[in-house]
């Protein structure tokens, strides 16, 4: 589908049946349509004429904030979910519901919903109960929004009153399969008056319950697509995430994106190359890396399965695309603060195993990306790197962190993208797809270095603070491979390296194995003799689930040597983040407590406050462990007589079993 701006269209139908069409064309940039909007306006003859001013007012707002590509109709729907949604909804309680107006935008967003009730007596608004559809607004749409709740995401709006300057107004939301409805979520409070049609559909969007769901949607999706990748596309795992991420960077290109669905089968392939192609020129990315960038997707055009047709001529290649078309494109439309290129990657590598035993690849789950963003305290003046970018997921975070901070400032946003965001990326394959990964942002693309953190000419430019496409970072962001055999390999050096790059005073955060903290390394004491440990937090153990390695985080600042900092080392015990395991799902936040431990992390850090069972603080040297564990205090206070006593059963049959395998050894010995 076009990026084009799209006409909006209105439909003005009146109970006898007439139909008008009325064409829009409204300004600003175009957005992706995604809402039904529903008005009904009950009533008795004698009331026609006050409650026809309501919604001339209703009618008109509609067409003055009207979204791209919305269609209006009024008092019943050509939508056959629809007409079976209001069959019986009538308030009257029996038959049909014929609300006043339906908006749609079949094209984009068949699967939201807004209903608006229309009285023109403000003191008909709301009943006490809720439970007259008939005479109130409130009680008519809450009715509307149960019906068609059924089979639509819905959005309520009841609007009272004759004046548009004294609307009385109240909006309410129910999510597709919800039992009850709710006021619609808004970051100022209760949505009291009619806003634009765009803002209705952005407000259920970011909804945070509607975007959980969406996300697990795209999970949903990504496992029924490795699993079709795999068995009909023939993919290698490497092939994978770089014919996602080739798809979505063909979908940006304007030509392919209209014509995708009707080249021809031995066309197909060589189009889509050729667009990746042109959204890489498009880029501005300098010809030696638009090359490197390039070369992972070169057997996209040859490989013998992806373009060959099955018994009804549908080729592998023309069903991922239009899978991605649907169900990948629109989520990175919406939510851009998402790595859904490295979303994709750990999913993949959940299914398979991938090379995350090869390669040492952990992608970094994006809570904590977005976390380690926040404990670097990243602002629109700093200059993130991270040395070993993977999909990119960190610049993600931090450019989200840096905009949110810069807010309406478009120059301060472009700045951001252009000259503050660094990534450095061995791996050819994981080159490409971080590059693509921040094509689709927008950000960073040229600021891409594609060889390892330790060459000389790539450190020399990272260091310089003259450079002509982005100044010495000061901040720091990496998820080192894990495990790698062979000298100056190991996790710490990856740190260390990332500390000499850094300006002086800059911050790093840095995921490394627990076993970093508590193992003896050259690389601590060097370390230590330049820059300070600042803190360390222990990290859930189950993390990265499935991959069991259990991680910590550290941060530093970069050419202050650790003795000679004025403050003692911070540990956190970090150990509960809320997620829980699930089995198609990965680890969630089931329960919605992330927002609130997040919160309660960052205050201690940056208070750096000691908290029983949860912080410390200690002066520590290279020849310590750096964890909490080794120096917390133990909080009693919330400890019960009954976990105090299972506490001791289970050593006390510890030590029975213990005792009992000693007497054996010492039977033996004799």
């Amino acid at each position: 589908m076009s990026h084009q701006r799209r006409m909006g269209k209105f439909s003005h139908k009146r109970a006898q049946g007439v139909s008008t069409i009325y064409t829009l064309n409204p300004s600003g940039s175009w957005l992706r349509p995604t809402a039904i909007m529903i008005e009904a306006c009950g009533g008795g003859m004698a009331t026609v004429a006050n409650e026809r001013t309501t919604e001339d007012i209703v009618r008109e707002h509609l067409k003055v904030h009207a979204a791209p590509e919305q269609r209006v109709e009024e008092q019943t729907s050509d939508n056959p979910s629809i007409r079976r949604a209001l069959a019986n909804a009538s308030k009257s309680g029996s038959g049909a519901g014929k609300p006043e107006f339906i908006v749609t935008f079949p094209s984009d967003a068949p699967n939201l919903v807004i209903v608006v009730e229309c009285k023109a007596d403000p003191a008909k608004h709301e009943s006490v109960n809720r439970d007259r559809p008939a005479d109130f607004a409130v009680d008519g749409v809450l009715r509307y929004l149960g019906h068609l709740a059924k089979y639509f995401d819905v959005i309520g709006i009841a609007a009272s009153g004759t004046s548009a300057a004294h609307l009385k107004v109240s909006t309410f939301r129910q999510l597709k399969g919800e039992a009850g409805a709710e006021l619609l979520p808004s970051p100022h409070g209760p949505v009291n008056e009619l806003i634009p049609v765009s803002s209705y559909r952005n407000l259920l969007t970011y909804d945070p319950a509607v975007r959980a769901r969406t996300e697990a949607e795209l999970i949903a999706f990504s496992r029924v697509l490795h699993n079709y990748m795999r068995d009909y596309a023939k993919l290698s795992e490497p092939e994978k995430p770089l014919v996602v991420s080739g798809i979505l960077l063909a979908l940006q290109d304007s030509a392919f994106g209209r014509n995708w669905s009707v080249y021809k089968v031995k066309h197909l392939a060589g189009e889509l190359y050729s667009a990746i192609e042109r959204v890489a020129r498009d880029a501005d990315i300098h010809e030696a890396k638009r090359e490197i960038m390039l070369a992972p997707y070169a057997f996209i055009r040859t490989h013998p399965e992806l373009s060959k047709p099955n018994a009804s001529g549908e080729t592998p290649l023309y069903r991922l695309i239009a899978d991605m078309d649907r169900e990948v494109r629109p989520f990175i439309d919406t939510y851009h603060d998402v790595d859904v290129i490295g979303q994709f990657y750990g999913e993949f590598l959940r299914y398979t195993g991938g090379d995350k035993k090869g390669l040492g690849i952990v992608l970094t789950p994006r809570h904590l990306t977005e976390l380690f963003a926040k404990i670097a305290n990243v602002t629109p003046t700093d200059i993130v790197v991270d040395t070993c970018a993977g999909t990119g997921g960190f610049l993600i975070s931090a450019m989200i962190e840096m905009d949110a901070k810069a807010g309406a400032n478009h120059a301060s946003r472009a700045e951001i993208r252009n000259r503050r965001l660094i990534g450095v990326e061995q791996q050819p394959h994981m080159f490409a797809l971080a590059a693509s990964n921040m094509i689709l942002r927008g950000d960073g693309k040229a600021n891409l270095y594609q060889g390892s953190c330790f060459d000389q000419k790539i450190v020399s430019q990272l260091s310089d603070p003259d450079h002509d496409r982005h100044g010495r970072p000061n901040i720091g962001l990496i998820n080192p491979p894990f495990s790698q055999k062979g000298d100056g390999l190991h996790e710490l050096d990856f740190v260390e390296q990332l500390l000499e790059i850094l300006a002086p005073g800059g911050t790093a955060v840095a995921v490394l194995p627990m076993s970093c903290a508590i193992e003896p390394h050259p690389a601590r004491r060097r370390i230590l003799e330049k820059h300070t440990l600042v803190g360390q937090m222990s990290l859930p153990n189950d993390l990265f689930h499935p991959v069991g390695v259990i991680t910590c985080a550290m941060v530093f600042t970069a050419h202050k040597p650790h003795a000679h900092s004025p403050q003692p080392t911070w540990f956190g015990y970090w150990k509960d983040d809320g997620f829980v395991k699930t089995k198609d799902r990965g680890r969630i936040d089931l329960n919605h407590r992330w927002p609130e431990i997040r919160q309660q992390w960052l205050d201690n850090f940056h208070a750096r406050a000691v908290e029983p069972g949860l912080s410390i603080t200690r002066r520590v040297t290279a020849d310590d462990e750096w964890c909490a564990e080794a120096y917390m205090e133990t909080d009693y206070s919330a400890l019960s007589r009954e976990e105090f006593e299972a506490t001791l059963k289970k050593y006390a049959v510890f030590r029975l079993l213990y005792a009992g395998d000693a007497d054996h050894n010492d039977d033996a010995e004799e």
